[in-house]
């Protein structure tokens, strides 16, 4: 069977075909615009393709509650167009297959759990730092929803005691999202994030902001991996400055061998890399179809 998948980023959207193994078929990439123009791209890319079910992991954020008028659409964006836009009703217009629907962070998280880095556990979770922070969450065998869904990129953090920026959520100032972020962190150093030397105190601060929220998530949800992805984790340096500040926030309160033993093999980059969340979400779309990955 083949199964459509679409990652619908807030910059970009990449749609792709794929199989119940997790294996991507063919793919295709083009800038996220005017809802009615991106989303035509992907019902001409789908066209004569023979899918049979459709998983759609989009940016949010969406209203995922199946009993709600307005489930399938995006909610609150910034993004002109998008808010209130129905994405599950148009592609079932133009597409009438079954769709699969839930953040693209939730996505990757599923998409990691199938085939990647979490592969075979029951509990993970996954955030990806990047244009945004967005937090996807998978427990005892489920994704996490409900009176929304996750969005654990607005958690507000503690500052860092060298750290005079005023943040750019423009919802809540210095939350994680606002610290954080790549545009954050552009902002705050006037250049991109992968102009700045491994060794600059940019990373030091990063580490310092991420650590924080994952000890939180670690303490409150005690997934059995945390998953670290998206344009600012391609900093591989910060993976090591993350784990030494997590072991020094938790201070030996988790007595939990993946916790005393170290992190390397606890907090860790995406098994699937930049794919996790189009496997995502040819995951939803394998379940929408009721068959299992």
């Amino acid at each position: 069977m083949r199964i459509g998948a679409i990652e619908a980023g807030g910059t970009k959207f990449i749609c792709g075909v794929g199989n119940e193994k997790g294996e991507i078929l063919d793919r295709i990439s083009f800038p996220t615009e005017a809802p009615e123009k991106t989303l035509e791209q992907a019902v001409l890319f789908f066209h004569g393709k023979g899918v049979e079910a459709i998983g759609i992991g989009s940016f949010g954020p969406i209203d995922l509650d199946r009993t709600s008028p307005t489930f399938g659409r995006v909610t609150t964006t910034p993004k002109p167009g998008w808010s209130g836009f129905d994405i599950v009703g148009y592609m079932k217009d133009n597409y009438p297959v079954p769709i699969g629907f839930d953040t693209d962070v939730n996505a990757a998280v599923f998409g990691e759990v199938k085939w990647g880095a979490a592969k075979g556990l029951d509990s993970c979770v996954y955030y990806t730092v990047g244009t945004g922070v967005g937090v996807g969450v998978y427990t005892e065998g489920k994704l996490v929803h409900g009176l929304v869904h996750p969005e654990g990129g607005h958690v507000l953090i503690r500052r860092h005691p060298e750290d005079s920026f005023g943040g750019l959520c423009p919802y809540h100032g210095d939350c994680l999202e606002g610290m954080a972020s790549g545009p954050a962190l552009e902002k705050r150093w006037g250049v991109k994030g992968s102009e700045l030397p491994g060794g600059h105190q940019a990373w030091e601060m990063e580490a310092y902001y991420l650590a924080q929220a994952l000890s939180g998530v670690i303490l409150l949800l005690s997934p059995k991996k945390v998953i670290l992805g998206g344009g600012v984790m391609h900093q591989k340096q910060l993976f090591s400055l993350i784990r030494k500040e997590v072991t020094q926030i938790l201070n030996g309160y988790v007595a939990s061998p993946a916790i005393r033993d170290g992190l390397d093999n606890y907090i860790v980059p995406p098994g699937l890399s930049d794919n996790a969340g189009l496997c995502g979400a040819l995951a939803l779309g394998i379940e929408a179809a009721g068959l299992s990955a």
